[in-house]
């Protein structure tokens, strides 16, 4: 029996208050989540490399805003010593020489890091369900898919292996898994969170990372010790007014606020789905804000190619320097369908091609932008669907499964396009009992609004209660 059963109620934010008080140690804290790892992971499948000796060696031994709160990583990001494993048979063996700026900045902020979260291939698809390590399974019915990529750490979340875990999100990969598993997720506004020292950028700047969270002020308490350029940022978001913690319970205002339940064309959105966002708009109305119905002017189709166009020149990029590494031609038996196909695809992209791509990017952005001229806010559903039976997204299938992808989470890919901040908040439920996630979009670099608003969310219609029962 755990000698700190109360751990799981805690946030992180409650947590490192209750380590910094001497009221439980930052050993205690650790051993508890190692031993609700190791429960839960045999059927729920959500860590793939863990080093619990490293951490209890630092438990105690780490200052900072979160010293001694345990942690997870995603597995695309380095952690020194530990291999970055990409979901992919060609990159299990790749250990990490150093921790790359985001992984350090938790570090620093004094969280014990003690494992990292399973993720789909190259983190490409909205499903957590790798060849190399087996699919991660949804807590609130294991046959059903955790959303992706960042599946294990929404999992490690929801059911309270660590009160916050690192995530990315470049087509939904943070906002998609929160859905699916009743937390909170936001992806952060372009270029509010490093990308290096290694990489430029995620994905020409479409990728952004940031964590999942129960509660908002989490969120805003991990973007405070986390935003901000690296020394030889090619550029920046504006730095925010205050804290954002301060931004939680502050009092929004009265807001406009669009709602947009289905693209004009694209895939159709499941009613239960749709009629969540339209209670999360109600919600609104109730605390005084005005909404009226509205759609982007954007084609949703245009958006699935110009990430799938950005996504194929990447894998092809990762594949011809993992090559290089390993002295070696990389074959179709490497890698999965999907990931070969996308590489092979990339082949016939020109450079015409992809700088038309990067211009549409921008574009995309500029026509986006001046629809929240008029709105300080939009309202979406998270999700097109609720969460599929695992396999119904099968990489396995090549580029035949884009359309299941498509189908599942139409709303997110926009944003990462746009580059405005986005969360999924966890305001609706099924009568069996599933999470129904609601989008949330500000204007770009509006995390700050953002906060205020899902802040009044959370206080208005709490979600913490939901997870009591799951896999306690």
């Amino acid at each position: 029996m755990s000698v700190f059963p109360e751990y799981r109620n805690y946030d992180a934010v409650a947590l490192a208050a209750l380590i910094r008080s001497g009221q439980v140690s930052a050993a205690e804290a650790l051993e508890a989540a190692i031993a609700r790892l190791e429960t839960l992971d045999p059927g729920l499948n959500i860590a793939v490399y863990r080093d619990y000796e490293r951490a209890r060696a630092v438990a105690g031994r780490v200052s900072g805003p979160f010293a001694g709160v345990p942690f997870l990583m995603k597995d695309t990001n380095d952690w020194a010593g530990a291999p970055t494993g990409w979901g992919c048979r060609l990159y299990r063996d790749r250990i990490a020489q150093q921790s790359d700026t985001l992984t350090q900045r938790y570090l620093d902020a004094g969280f014990n890091v003690f494992a990292k979260t399973n993720v789909p291939e190259f983190a490409l698809v909205g499903t957590t369900e790798p060849v190399v390590t087996g699919p991660t399974r949804n807590p609130y019915d294991p046959q059903l898919s955790a959303g992706g990529s960042s599946g294990g750490s929404a999992v490690a979340v929801a059911t309270g292996v660590v009160p916050a875990a690192q995530a990315s999100d470049g087509g939904g990969s943070i906002r998609c898994p929160a859905a699916a598993c009743g937390v909170f997720g936001l992806k952060p506004t372009r270029a509010r969170t490093p990308s290096g020292p290694i990489a430029g950028e995620g994905w020409q700047s479409l990728l952004q990372q940031h964590v999942v969270t129960r509660s908002v002020r989490d969120s805003a308490a991990l973007l405070d010790i986390s935003h901000g350029p690296e020394i030889g940022d090619p550029y920046a978001v504006a730095p925010p007014e205050r804290p954002f913690l301060d931004e939680v319970g502050r009092d929004p205002g009265r807001l406009r606020i669009a709602l947009m339940t289905e693209y004009p064309s694209g895939p159709k959105t499941d009613p239960v789905c749709a009629r969540a966002a339209e209670d999360a708009a109600r919600l609104c109305e109730s605390l005084g804000h005005h909404v009226e119905i509205a759609a982007l002017p954007i084609r949703v189709e245009e958006m699935f190619e110009l990430l799938g166009t950005v996504c194929a020149v990447w894998v092809r990029s990762m594949l011809t320097r993992r090559s290089k590494e390993l002295g070696r031609s990389i074959i179709e038996a490497d890698v999965e369908p999907l990931s070969w196909a996308l590489h092979q695809h990339a082949a016939g992209i020109d450079a015409t091609a992809y700088y038309d791509t990067i211009e549409a990017i921008h574009h995309t952005g500029r026509k986006v932008g001046a629809f929240f001229a008029n709105y300080d806010a939009l309202i979406t559903p998270g999700l097109a669907t609720l969460p599929p039976p695992l396999g119904t997204i099968d990489t396995t299938r090549g580029l035949a499964a884009t359309a299941a992808l498509a189908a599942f989470c139409p709303f997110t890919t926009t944003f990462n396009v746009t580059g405005q901040p986005a969360a999924s908040i966890p305001l609706s439920w099924t009568e069996a009992g599933l999470p129904i996630g609601v989008q949330i979009v500000t204007r770009f670099g509006d995390e700050a609004g953002l906060f205020r608003l899902a802040s009044q969310l959370e206080a208005a219609a709490p979600w913490a209660g939901h997870y009591r029962g799951l896999y306690l």
